[in-house]
């Protein structure tokens, strides 16, 4: 007798709590109302699919995609990407499964763009009558709305702050630990003196709450009759009512009260990257989110940054060696390196990529220059080196430059050398003849350790 094939619902729930073991209740509850949506559109548009294998691009998911563009009231944006990110997260997996599902069901193009929305701290005046109402006010979910407004941590994560969750970490120091929250990270938010009195005012209303609601709140701050998701929603409520007593100016939620510390932080000087550790943020482009940076804002960087500068950034300047009267090779090694850090200053301003790979080759010749030094003064090579040829045009050691075409050069030429690397490069050379006629003497011929050839080019070096 064969086994009795499973639903659709069946199969997509089977995977739901499979998923369940590592995920997040909320996360869980989420993927459960995507297939829950999507199964509902199935059976009532094409109830002859009872099979994965059966699913089609078109006319299945693009027939549920018209269907939730059409919906009223309306889906928005985020909510019909969130549905679709879902889909396609649990397709994945069944086909990863051993499903026979065709590919290519949801594709990127079918996402919907995310608005952009602008940080939404509170007005100044709001926060302040915001407050103030809410001190007024005095009672459990009032404390805790001023600390989750004082310490810019999520609403869920006030909710799950344990009781012991004040923490000295020092002399006069003292942090809130913020549990494992959205994210699935844990921190410590420093905390002053009105967070810390915040705190002892939620211990004392906590030990007035009756039995029933503390026999639910073991080892947490804040006392619930319910669950999770009941103290939310009491939040929630008396956020609005506090909000509608103290005036403000447009609605109020738990999150606009994190928007408002980040910008508030950002105000008294906090870094971005102290700022994203303080909101639990693993990318700083999360905290960018959660900034406003205002007009006045601006204006007040601006003139800072005007009267702390006394004056303009120079750039910095190489100084030129100055070559000693008895030329040595120290002197000439320090030439050489002041010459190629001026061709790579020059070689980065320019924008023709032909003219710097040339100048990069030409850093790469004095480089070799510089070695061959290092081999030539060691004492095996002093011999070997005596009698040899001091080239007319200064072509030693494979170098080939001529000083009267490199001063007097055509404009095409005297593009691959600053002013100032020509200087130095004949003051190079002009030390290396110097030193070589005074150890070995200048005498004429060839010689076979040292080979050059002449070169039409002025600014090229030839060697062996």
């Amino acid at each position: 007798m064969s086994r009795a094939q499973p639903s659709l619902d069946q199969i997509f729930e089977a995977h739901i709590q499979t998923l369940a073991l590592t995920l997040r209740r909320d996360t869980v509850t989420n993927y459960r109302c995507v297939a829950h949506r999507f199964l509902v559109y199935l059976h009532s548009a094409f109830p002859q699919v009872r099979r994965l294998s059966q699913l089609r691009r078109d006319p299945h998911l693009l027939g549920w995609f018209r269907r939730m563009c059409e919906q009223t009231p309306p889906l928005c944006n985020k909510t019909r990407g969130g549905y679709l990110l879902g889909l396609r997260r649990l397709l994945d997996d069944l086909t990863a499964n051993g499903h026979a599902i065709q590919p290519d069901l949801i594709r990127r193009d079918d996402f919907p763009p995310r608005p952009q929305y602008l940080p939404r701290p509170l007005p100044p005046y709001d926060d302040q009558l915001l407050q103030q109402e809410l001190r007024r006010i005095d009672d459990l979910p009032a404390n805790a709305l001023l600390l989750t407004r004082a310490t810019g941590i999520r609403i869920g994560e006030c909710i799950d702050l344990a009781l012991d969750c004040l923490r000295q970490i020092g002399p006069d120091q003292w942090a809130l630990h913020v549990p494992l929250g959205k994210l699935h990270t844990e921190r410590l938010v420093p905390a002053d003196g009105d967070v810390r009195q915040i705190v002892a005012r939620i211990l004392t209303l906590r030990a007035l709450a009756p039995p029933a609601r503390l026999a639910y709140s073991t080892g947490l701050l804040l006392p619930r009759y319910g669950g999770h998701y009941a103290l939310y929603q009491t939040l929630l409520w008396a956020l609005a009512d506090a909000a509608e007593r103290a005036g403000c100016s447009g609605p109020v939620t738990p999150h606009r009260l994190r928007h408002t510390f980040a910008s508030e932080m950002l105000r008294f000087g906090v870094s971005l990257p102290a700022l994203m550790q303080l909101l639990g943020h693993k990318d700083i482009r999360m905290t960018l989110r959660y900034v406003q940076v205002t007009q006045q804002d601006l204006h007040r960087e601006f003139h800072a940054a005007r009267q702390h500068v006394t004056r303009p950034h120079q750039l910095p300047v190489l100084s030129v060696p100055n070559c000693p009267a008895t030329a040595e090779p120290s002197g000439i090694r320090q030439a050489i390196a002041a010459t190629r850090h001026l061709l790579e200053m020059y070689r980065r301003g320019l924008l023709d990529e032909k003219t710097r790979r040339r100048l990069q080759r030409l850093d790469q010749r004095l480089l070799e220059i510089a070695q061959q030094l290092d081999h030539i003064v060691t004492p095996e090579n002093d011999e070997r080196l005596a009698g040899q040829v001091a080239h007319p045009t200064l072509a030693y050691f494979g170098l080939e430059i001529s000083p009267l075409r490199v001063l007097t050069g055509q404009p095409s030429e005297r593009t691959c050398w600053s002013l100032a690397s020509e200087i130095l490069a004949l003051r190079t050379l002009a030390m290396l003849q110097h030193w070589q006629s005074g150890r070995i003497g200048i005498c004429h011929g060839s010689s076979p350790h040292v080979r050059c050839r002449v070169s039409a080019d002025p600014c090229r070096a030839v060697f062996p």
